[in-house]
C-alpha cells in the first residue's frame, strides 16, 4: 500500500473547502434572521470572495445595505453531496461567516470565518488559506467519473475491494465509489445498519483525467496481485490442514 505518507496523502482542509465551493450547485444564505436558498447563483473570485447573484427583490440586498459596518452580516452554507446514490450522501458541509457588500450586478461576500465539517470532525480554515488554495484538478470531473465507475464498471469496484482488509469488509452488503481526488479514491462500505469509508491512495498525484486513468490501472493491478496472494495463502492453509 506504499509508505505511510503516500497512504495518508489527501487534500488539505483549504483545498477541500475550495473544491466544495467550486462544485456546489446551491447554497443557503442566512442574513437578518432570514434564510434564502440560491441555486446556480454563486461564483468564487480569485481573492476568495464569494459572488452571489440574487433577484432584485431579495431580502439579502437590504441585509447587505443596512448591516453594521465591519461586522459579520451573513452566513453561507454549502453541502457536498456524493454524486453516486448511497445512504448518507452528504460528504461534507462548509460554513462561511462574513460580510455581504453590494457590488455591481451581484453581492460580494467577504468570509471572516470558515468551518469545514467532515465525518472526521470540524476544522477551522483560515480565510487567507482558502483564498490562496486552488480546487482539486479533478473536482469539476468528479461527478462524471464516479457515476461512470459505478454504472459502467461495477466489476472494477468489486476488484478494488481486494485492497481492503477483511475487517473493513466484514458485514458488507454493498460497495460504492464515494469520492475521488488527485490523491486517491474513497469507497463507501455499506453494511446492514452502518457504513464505513476506505481510502485507496494513488502512488502519485493525478493532476488530469489522463493521469487518473493510469493511477486507477495501478490500483487494479495491485488488487489483482492482492487477490492472488490471498488465494495462495488459502491454498497453503488448506494444505497444512
Amino acid at each position: 500500500m506504499g509508505d505511510s505518507r503516500t497512504w495518508a496523502a489527501g487534500p488539505g482542509a483549504a483545498e477541500r473547502a475550495r473544491s466544495l465551493l467550486a462544485t456546489a450547485w446551491s447554497c443557503a444564505v442566512i442574513a437578518q434572521g432570514a434564510r434564502e436558498e440560491l441555486v446556480g447563483a454563486h461564483a468564487v473570485a480569485e481573492d476568495g470572495r464569494v459572488l452571489l447573484h440574487v433577484p432584485d427583490d431579495s431580502a439579502l440586498l437590504a441585509a447587505a445595505i443596512f448591516a453594521p459596518r465591519g461586522e459579520p452580516s451573513a452566513v453561507l452554507e454549502f453541502a457536498d453531496v456524493a454524486p453516486v446514490p448511497m445512504r448518507h450522501r452528504i460528504r461534507a458541509r462548509l460554513w462561511l461567516a462574513g460580510r455581504l457588500v453590494p457590488a455591481t450586478e451581484h453581492l460580494a461576500f467577504h468570509p471572516a470565518r470558515v468551518v469545514l465539517r467532515r465525518p472526521s470532525g470540524a476544522v477551522v480554515v483560515d480565510p487567507g488559506e482558502l483564498a490562496a488554495a486552488a480546487p482539486d484538478p479533478l473536482a469539476a470531473a468528479e461527478a462524471r467519473l464516479l457515476t461512470h465507475l459505478a454504472d459502467a464498471h461495477p466489476d472494477a469496484v468489486e476488484r478494488l475491494t481486494r485492497l481492503v482488509g477483511p475487517d473493513g469488509l466484514y458485514g458488507a452488503v454493498r460497495v460504492r465509489p464515494l469520492a475521488v481526488d488527485r490523491h486517491g479514491l474513497t469507497l463507501r462500505i455499506e453494511r446492514a445498519r452502518t457504513h464505513g469509508d476506505v481510502r485507496l491512495p494513488f502512488h502519485a498525484p493525478a493532476d488530469s483525467v489522463a493521469q487518473l486513468t493510469e493511477r486507477m490501472h495501478v490500483l487494479l493491478v495491485r488488487a489483482s496481485a492482492a487477490s492472488c496472494r490471498r488465494a495462495l495463502q488459502r491454498q497453503r492453509a488448506d494444505g497444512d490442514g
